[in-house]
């Protein structure tokens, strides 16, 4: 009796967690789309942000409208996924993100970008995405501090570049506009990170499934193309 309920208790958990994984890979494809679409419409790169409401919304928006940005996001999170304190991978991203902010709108600039991209700091996420995916691609991957520091200056990349689109913005719109930034990273790369730990990738062995490389080598294609269209 113990074992049949105990069975039917394993049986259920494996259930509930294939639909939590196949709602969080939904909400990743569906925003994978929208960027996609986003990217092809040349959705432009500043924003009239005249309320708090405004800054939110498009601070939510923002760092996943850009699909080179939102794959490097989904690629950090699933690394993520083979360390068991790897949300803090994620924390320390988005972190970074919001001091990247705060340099540009401070207007202090990250030195050597604009020597290293020719002026163009967008480059440097591209880069970063490549990066990451090509280490979704290969067998061994780097050590929990490695990982933390890579997505570190990729947050300020990131935060730097956004910070465009809100400069001569007011106090609470651009309180709102971080507030909103700082969950969508948070969210998406947490929810990769779930994908990555449900398929799989873990602390103990540390293995690629086959179905995380074909997503590394379409990432770091993606990554490639904004590459040679940012540095054209």
């Amino acid at each position: 009796m113990f074992k049949r309920k105990l069975s039917e208790f394993r049986a259920s958990k494996e259930f509930y967690t294939s639909k939590l994984m196949d709602r969080h890979i939904g909400a990743i494809a569906a925003l994978i789309l929208i960027s996609l679409l986003s990217s092809l419409s040349g959705t432009p790169d500043s924003h009239t942000i005249t309320n708090w409401w405004e800054g939110f919304l498009w601070g939510l928006a923002d760092p996943v409208i850009a699909l080179d940005s939102l794959v490097g996001i989904v690629a950090i999170g699933l690394l993520s996924s083979m360390f068991v304190r790897g949300t803090a991978i994620a924390g320390c991203f988005a972190l970074a993100a919001i001091l990247g902010i705060v340099i540009h709108l401070f207007q202090l600039n990250l030195p050597g970008i604009e020597i290293a991209f020719a002026g163009s700091v967008g480059a440097a996420i591209a880069i970063s995405t490549i990066v990451f995916s090509t280490m979704l691609m290969m067998p061994n991957q780097p050590n929990f501090v490695v990982l933390a520091l890579m997505g570190i200056s990729a947050g300020l990349f990131q935060g730097y570049t956004v910070a465009d689109s809100i400069i001569g913005a007011e106090m609470m719109p651009l309180i709102a506009y971080i507030v909103g930034m700082t969950l969508t990273l948070f969210v998406v790369a947490m929810s990769a990170r779930e994908i990555g730990g449900a398929m799989g990738m873990g602390e103990i062995n540390r293995t690629l499934p086959w179905k995380i490389s074909i997503a590394g080598f379409a990432f770091c294609a993606i990554g490639i193309v904004f590459l040679s269209n940012s540095m054209s």
